[in-house]
Formats: C-alpha cells, structure tokens, sequence
C-alpha cells in the first residue's frame, strides 16, 4: 500500500532515486571506512583504528536511516553490493601502503562528495519534488558529514605541539647547601 502523505508517486519515486544514490555512497563509504579501520598501519595505530570505528558507527546510523525513508515514501531500499556499485558515485583507489594519511584523505573526499551532492539535491527535493521533510532530513544529514569531514581534515593538519612554559625558558639548577 502506497504512502498517501500529500506528495505525488512521481516525485516519491524521484525523492526515493536520489535516496537511494545517497544510501549507496554511505554504503560504499562505510565498507571504505571499514578497510580503513582494519589495515591502518603506523605509528598513529590505535588513534586511528578508533577514530575510524567511530566513523563506521555514525555511519552505520545514517544508512539505517535513509534506508527507513525510503521505506516511508513507499518503496524499497536497495540491498545489494551490485545495485549499490551501480548507484554509487564514489570510487575505490588501489594504493601499495595502508598510511593513515592515505586513508583520511580519500575518506575525506568521500565525505565532500556526499556533501556536494546532498547539497545539491536539498533545494531539489523540496522546490521541485515538494517534500520538505526529505530535504530537511537531508540537511541533516549533511551537516553530519561536514562535521565528519572537519574531523578528517584536521587529523591531516601538521602542527606542532606548543612549548609549555618550562621549555621555553632555560633553567639553571641551584642547589645549595
């Protein structure tokens, strides 16, 4: 039984294509993401072997939910790796060393490809296929990976770390007797 919620079949089905575009590309990304958390190597290990599982987790979340919106509007969700690698915009990159730094970087990119396209499709969904509460779930969705982007964008930051005070000023030992 289709959704009578005030928006034509037509445009449900066009709300629920670019869902499912979007639901591929979080797919893609958390299997990616996945990877990431599993051969990371280096130095920086354990940091980001967890900053990676924290990730996957939000992610996990997200593609549960435009999986259930989808359903909502009356139609089904995609589910298998061949439909989401025929729906996904995001590619996969062959690389001989499994840095962190290689590693947030593509994942980077993947972020800011969702966020083009999620910025995209906000307007669309809700001017031309007049479902609000898609766009603003959208919206939502991509403040989340914007969010998730900083984060990756600032692990490829190199700073170093500020003297602390003692450093900074040479001390003399005094001992007296």
């Amino acid at each position: 039984m289709k959704p009578d919620i005030g928006i034509t079949e037509n445009n449900t089905q066009a709300v629920a294509f670019e869902l499912s575009k979007l639901l591929a590309d979080e797919y893609v990304l958390v299997t990616k993401i996945k990877n990431a958390h599993w051969n990371v190597e280096g130095a920086d290990f354990y940091d980001k072997h967890k900053f990676f599982e924290t990730q996957f987790g939000q992610l996990d979340a997200f593609i549960d939910s435009i999986a259930e919106r989808i359903r909502t509007l009356g139609h089904y969700a995609p589910g298998t790796m061949q439909a989401f690698l025929s729906l996904t915009q995001l590619t996969e990159k062959g690389f001989d060393k499994n840095d962190s730094n290689r590693f947030v970087k593509e994942l980077l990119e993947d972020h800011e490809s969702i966020i083009f396209r999620l910025r995209e499709n906000i307007y669309r969904v809700a001017s031309e296929f007049h479902d609000i509460g898609t766009s603003d779930f959208m919206t939502g969705l991509m403040e989340s990976h914007e969010k998730m982007a900083w984060f990756l964008r600032s692990h490829l930051v190199n700073t170093k770390k500020p003297m602390g005070l003692l450093t900074d000023v040479k001390m003399e030992k005094s001992v007296s007797l």
